[in-house]
Order: structure tokens, then sequence, then C-alpha cells
């Protein structure tokens, strides 16, 4: 009741605001307009423009089209020599016109989207306070209690349907970056962009910065974040309600997208919100999606059915407990109880394989104890024989060749998966589970590999991405306008990403389908979330009649011309395999 209230009040602001003089009706001029990254088109802009927006003189002569801009813009990318480098330049070509970038990473997804997110999104967290260049988002820190909606209020645009917040503690597999952790929320919602078509303008990055325990951090004079050990307890949780409760009132059609929580905090405030506003954990929820449509997929190469799988994780956080929740949900929907589906998935983590007789055990990891003496990871595998094996520690080379061939013992094509990131942190290499296997591992990871050639055969590792999930499952919420977003809609969302991956693909070992065709991807995962949130009874506005092309016409298109359709990414130039050691170059 108090979300219907607050978007009542929305739409009464909103109808207020056309009786009152807006920014909008004091169109900027000259440089003005040109330092505005949503307005610039910068030597794009016509003769005519040039004349009536008061920029005759102030630009060369030549009238560039977007493609040439935009061919500009990867030359100069190109001439840079590392990926920071890389990424520092994308980020200012997004502050100077944010059209280009949009329309440069669009066209050329598979070469930007590892340097705008992972891997390349790890370097650049490390280093934020030291590469900052302009800000991005809201920062809301402990000083800042009381003032949270006051401080919405400072934000540039008011239709906002997307927010990505972090807390910092757990950025990827590096840990705890505080406020450093900025990077993954500007990064998460630039992809929400370019592969799901929100328009920037909707879109709000926010560091909940309460401070940070990584002592180097605090002692950097150049650090940015709040200098204090973080928060904890009632005032953490506090401030987090604040902020949520400002939102419903500033934003109430907006969906809260909670990223690299630690654990304990993720799948707390995740049981706390989910039943009460839009909102989801991406680590949990959306790597679970990702997971469970690459073995999906992966059955198509075994001739496994779901049912028959048995998963084990290496990793017992919230990404590991996120995927074996949704798995379990897909082994009932398959025929399975509740407790046969949980018994066909087994958790390993630091101490060794989960069991009923531990001391002391996290209610996460509480649903998949085995009734089972304490086990290594090798002794699990040889025992409960599993034929899918998971990995998301964020730990590198926890796969060892051992645990590789273990796997391939029990199985004609094992399936394996090392989801953690960024690269250095996947527990092992594309290049390692080939060879390893013998060329019989069905291998996906978190951050890209290059392509590997194995005795004769070119494998193409595919990249279990949470960006073939949460761009489009983002899309469908938002144009759906649902109340909650619910584990139904992840599972609609994963095997709609499966049914997309083709005999082709399958023939490589990939287990997901090209980057070039994302925007594909992520229109037929709106589509399903529609129609499933329908089915659930959340949606917040009528059904369209034709879902797909509804969902089409509302992506974003950053060409300059909007009767222009956007671009279509180019696929990457085929890699050049990198032979495995010992085998003729």
């Amino acid at each position: 009741m108090k979300k219907f209230f607050n978007r009542v009040a929305a739409k009464f602001r909103a109808q207020v605001d056309k009786w009152l003089p807006s920014n909008d009706q004091c169109e900027p001029r000259g440089y003005v307009l040109m330092d505005a990254e949503q307005t610039n088109k910068s030597t794009a802009f016509t003769r005519e423009e040039r004349d009536e927006k008061g920029l005759r003189g102030l630009l060369p002569h030549k009238i560039s089209t977007q493609d040439e801009q935009r061919d500009r813009a990867l030359e100069n990318l190109r001439r840079k020599t590392s990926p920071i480098e890389k990424y520092i330049d994308l980020s200012n070509l997004q502050d100077r016109n944010e059209r280009l970038f949009y329309y440069t990473a669009l066209s050329n997804i598979e070469e930007v989207m590892p340097l705008i997110y992972t891997p390349t999104v790890g370097e650049a967290c490390e280093k934020f306070s030291h590469i900052f260049r302009k800000p991005r988002g809201m920062y809301i820190t402990p000083d800042d209690k009381g003032k949270v909606r006051e401080m919405l209020d400072n934000w540039p645009h008011d239709d906002v349907r997307v927010i990505v917040i972090t807390d910092g503690e757990r950025i990827l597999g590096l840990g705890d970056l505080g406020a450093n952790g900025m990077g993954i929320p500007i990064g998460k919602l630039a992809l929400y962009t370019v592969c799901g078509g929100i328009d920037p303008a909707q879109c709000m990055p926010v560091m909940f910065d309460i401070g940070t325990n990584n002592e180097k951090l605090r002692n950097d004079p150049l650090y940015l974040g709040y200098p204090q050990e973080r928060v904890r307890g009632k005032a953490y949780d506090a401030l987090m309600q604040e902020f949520v409760e400002a939102v419903q009132e500033k934003f109430p059609k907006a969906v809260i997208q909670f990223e690299d929580f630690k654990t304990e905090n993720a799948f707390r405030l995740l049981n706390q919100y989910r039943d009460k506003v839009t909102c989801f954990n991406d680590d949990i929820q959306g790597t679970a999606a990702v997971a469970l449509a690459g073995v999906l997929a992966s059955g198509r190469i075994t001739g496994q059915d779901f049912k028959d799988q048995r998963i084990m994780f290496l990793g017992a956080g919230s990404a590991a407990t996120g995927i074996a929740d949704l798995m379990v949900k897909e082994l009932q929907e398959k025929g399975l109880s509740e407790e046969e589906a949980r018994k066909r998935i087994s958790l390993v983590d630091s101490k060794g394989l989960v069991t009923k007789g531990r001391a002391k055990i996290e209610d996460n990891k509480k649903p998949f104890a085995q009734d089972h003496a304490p086990a290594s990871l090798l002794e699990a595998i040889n025992d409960l024989k599993p034929t899918v094996l998971i990995g998301a520690t964020g730990v590198a080379n926890t796969f060892t060749k051992e645990v590789v061939e273990a796997m391939s013992a029990i199985n004609d094509r094992p399936v394996i998966f090392a989801l953690s990131n960024p690269t250095s942190h996947a527990e092992c290499t594309a290049q390692q589970a080939y060879e390893w296997s013998k060329g019989k591992a069905i291998f996906a990871s978190g951050s890209p590999f290059d392509a590997v050639e194995y005795n004769g055969q070119t494998f193409k590792a595919g990249q279990g991405n949470n960006a073939y999930i949460f761009p489009g499952l983002g899309l469908g919420v938002v144009l759906s306008e649902s109340e909650k977003v619910t584990d139904n809609m992840f599972l609609a969302a994963a095997k709609a990403l499966a049914a997309q991956v083709t005999d082709e693909d399958l023939k490589t070992g990939t287990l997901y389908p090209p980057l070039s065709k994302i925007r594909d991807v992520s229109a037929k995962i709106a589509t399903a979330v529609i129609v499933q949130a329908g089915d659930d009874n959340v949606f917040g506005v009528p059904q369209p009649p034709n879902c797909e092309e509804y969902v089409k016409k509302h992506m974003y298109n950053p060409s300059y011309d909007a009767g222009t359709p956007a671009p279509e990414s180019k696929p990457a130039a085929k890699p050049q395999p990198k032979p495995a050691p010992g085998t003729a170059p």
C-alpha cells in the first residue's frame, strides 16, 4: 500500500513539474552544450545546429558521422597499451559524449565489454581513487544519516528505474575495497545500457560508503572514501533502511540491485527487502541464473537430463549457495522432491565437504549438508561422483590437475565451471581444463579466456558472465513495473538464455551465445520475465500483446538520429588459439 501511495505522489510531482519552468525549457548552448555528456555530439553537430545552438566557430569545419567518430575513438583506444589505460580512455569518452560511448561499445561489444567490466574493472576498483576523473553516482556515508531523502533530490534525473548499490566489502575476488568499489555499480549500469537497452538517464550507481577495514586504503592519502573502520550492526541497518525508504518515495518505479556485499549481509539484506520492494542480489540470483543456463545447455552435449545431474560446488558463499538454491527449484520442476533435489547438490568450502556432523554450519550452507564423513575436495569427488563441478571461491588454482583428472575419470564429458573473477582468481584456466581432461571438459569461466587448440581441435570457453542475465532481467522488471523480483523470473531468464545457445556454439564447447548477440539475448530474457511477472501476479502495468516487439521498441538507442537503428555489434575477429604446452605451434 505504501508503494502505491509513493507512485501516486511521484505522478503528482511529475504533473507539478509540467507547470513549472524546467532546465529543459532553457536549452544549453555553446560550450555548455558540448560540456554536457548527454547532449554533446562534438564534430557531428550539423551546420544548422551550429548556427541554432551557438556553436559556429567552436568546432572544426568537417561534419563527422557517428561512425567516423566511433572509428576515431577505437583508434585512440587501441593505441593504449594496457587494459587500465583503455578503461580510463573509455571512461573519459563516457564523460565527454555519452551517446558516442554507448554507440562505440554496442558496435564492438566483444572488444569493449572486458574493458568496462570484468576483468579490467577489478584493477580499476583497486586504483579507483588514483584514477578518479569525474564524479559519477551517489555516495552515502554515516555522516548522511537523516539526510538521504534530501540527497536524492540532488540527482539530476527524476525517472530513475535501475539502482545498483554496493558497500564495497567483497569486490569480485578482491575483498574489501571500500569506496573504491564504486567502479562496480558504474560498470554494471554501463552494461545495463549496452546489453539491456536501459536509458542511462534512468540508471543510478550508489556507493554505500560506511568505511573500510582495509587499513592500507585508510592510510592512502589519495583514498576518497569514508576513512573509518566499517560501521556494523544497527547503525548499518538503519542507514540502509533509510536509503531504501528514500528510494521508494523518490523513485518508486526503481529496481534496486544489491552488488558485491559480504555473504552474511548479502543474504540478510535480500531476505529483509525482497518481499517489500523491487530488488534482487546479482551475486546470489544473477549468478545462479547464468550458471543454471550453462548447465542446462551442457546437457545437449552430454545427453544428460538435468534431473540426473550431480552438482558439486567448491566455495560455499553467496554465489555458490545462490546457484544451488535455484538449481533445487529447477530440479523440483523436473519432478524431484526438495529433499531429493538437495541430495544431488554438495558444497565444499575451506574446511572440506559440508557435512551434517559439523559443529557449526552457516545458515546458507545447512540445507546442503551431506550425511557423509569429512572429506577433501578430491575425496568428495571420488565418493560422490559429481557430473558438474562449479568453482565460486575467488581463489586461483583451486581446480588442480588431480581434481580435473578425477572429474574426467568419472565422466565422459565432465562439466567444469571456474566462475571466479577477475581472471587472475579463476579456479583454473581454460587451457588447463582442456589439457588436463585431454579435451573432454565442457568448460565455462567468469572472465574471458582465449580459444585453446588441443589435439587438432579448437575449444572456445563460454563466459558465464552475469551480463547475460541481469540487463535483460532488469529490463523486463522495469517494463513490467513489477512490484517484486521473483525466483521464477530467474528460472525463466535461465531457460531463455539456454535456449539461445546454437548447435554451432556447442560444437566448440561454448555454452553461451556470442556476446555480439547480447541485445537479442537480453530482449528474449526481458520478454520471458514480463510473461513470468504476469504469471506471478506481480505485474504493475497491463501486459502488452506482443511482448518481444514491445521490449525492442523500448530499448535505448545511442544513435544521434533517433530514426536510425541502433548499431549491431560486430563479432570479434576470430581468436588465434593458444596451443597447449608440448604441442607444435
